[in-house]
């Protein structure tokens, strides 16, 4: 894995041992069984716990490695470990993500009692915002949740939840009716074994992960598992989002980089005509396109990571135009990596076959590209304005 990138100096000491260390652990990491995805992420997450990784996922306090989560730590993790197989990336950044809500929002209690179970791999976490017609419109949220005395009783349904049906613990949104839109969204905390809570329907992906529709009937919540203040739900998802869409491009960035160097392996010993694909100039030519691409890439992942990092401050529109030029960039380089296999590259089971899949969701899911459009050009006129 070509890691020149990290000589650029929005990277420092720490991160270049962090990469080594995950790079060892990928070259000793057991196969990982597609086909039973619940068992392969639940010994992942417990892997990934007990080399220390998981805890770039939580702050200092409640067992993590740093004092507050750093993004270029998350971003060179994801990198890695989608190089290696997207479940490892999956695995790790589901415990960051389905989390991220709780070490925002969350109170010491709430944090103590979540946040160490899953830095150790002992709990999978999960983010559960998005419902069958509430995608990309968070506003139009129906889940809701209504306060009575000491609890509140969720009633609705969440789907496209990662981690769903084998999570321990839940980051959910539900509308509490503040006010209109998403000003009256309300974030909390459950867990599977709460009456009401039901694993309604197993989704099935063209990269398979764990997957779920989820459904919620008069379930109870303690008071004491509400997130931050009443209405202020999607501000702490917005903000949650904002930490993890620029590790969302770099997974983006580990298949890529995958993807070119299965192309580059591929193509200097394929005989063709005498000589080698890598010979011919229309080759060489895709291969300089695709190296562009990726370093393109890396270099908007690096620049939200270190603004959020150094700077403190904000990332939307820099995490966006991280997210939505990752992804395309992607799946441009896997897409010539796939042809230049020729008929080996759409054979179920082969690598370049395997990356198609996995970077497909990655254009959709926390944010689909045409939303980081959105996000980045209203950016843009609020600035000018």
């Amino acid at each position: 894995m070509d890691r020149s990138f990290l000589d650029l100096p929005f990277y420092a000491p720490e991160h270049r041992q962090l990469s080594d260390a995950l790079l060892d652990w990928t070259g000793q990491c057991a196969p990982i069984d597609h086909h039973d995805t619940d068992q392969a992420c639940r010994r992942l997450v417990r892997e990934l716990g007990a080399a220390g990784f998981l805890r770039y996922c939580v702050p200092a306090r409640f067992g993590g490695a740093l004092p507050a989560l750093d993004s270029r730590s998350l971003c060179l993790a994801r990198e890695v470990l989608a190089y290696h197989d997207g479940l490892a990336d999956f695995a790790f950044a589901m415990q960051g993500l389905g989390t991220g809500a709780i070490t925002l929002a969350g109170s010491d209690e709430i944090r103590q009692q979540v946040l160490p179970r899953v830095a150790a791999g002992e709990w999978i976490a999960a983010f559960a915002l998005t419902e069958p017609l509430a995608g990309s419109d968070v506003g139009a949220m129906s889940c809701s949740a209504r306060l009575q005395g000491d609890h509140y009783v969720i009633d609705g349904e969440k789907t496209w939840i990662s981690n769903g049906g084998i999570a321990d613990v839940y980051t959910l949104f539900a509308r509490t009716g503040e006010a209109p839109g998403t000003r009256g969204i309300t974030a909390f905390v459950v867990t599977p074994d709460m009456p009401g809570f039901e694993v309604a329907e197993r989704l099935e992906v063209i990269a398979p992960h764990p997957l779920a529709r989820l459904k919620f009937t008069g379930m109870k919540v303690p008071l004491a598992n509400r997130l931050g203040a009443p209405g202020e739900g999607f501000k702490v998802a917005m903000r949650t989002l904002d930490i993890f869409r620029s590790s969302v491009a770099a997974a983006a960035l580990g298949f890529a980089r995958r993807a070119l160097d299965e192309a580059l392996g591929h193509v200097r010993l394929r005989p063709m005509f005498g000589q080698t694909l890598a010979d011919f100039q229309i080759t060489q030519s895709r291969l300089g396109e695709m190296a562009t691409d990726i370093d393109a890439a890396a270099l908007l992942v690096a620049r939200a990571a270190w603004r959020r990092d150094v700077q403190k401050l904000p990332t939307t529109r820099e995490a966006a135009m991280a997210k939505m030029t990752a992804t395309e960039n992607a799946q441009r380089v896997i897409d010539a990596a796939v042809q230049m296999h020729g008929g080996q590259g759409v054979r179920v089971g082969s690598k370049v076959e395997s990356l198609y899949r996995e970077i497909r969701a990655l254009r959709i899911y926390e944010g689909a590209t045409e939303v980081q459009k959105l996000i980045v050009g209203r950016d843009l006129l609020k600035q000018a304005a």
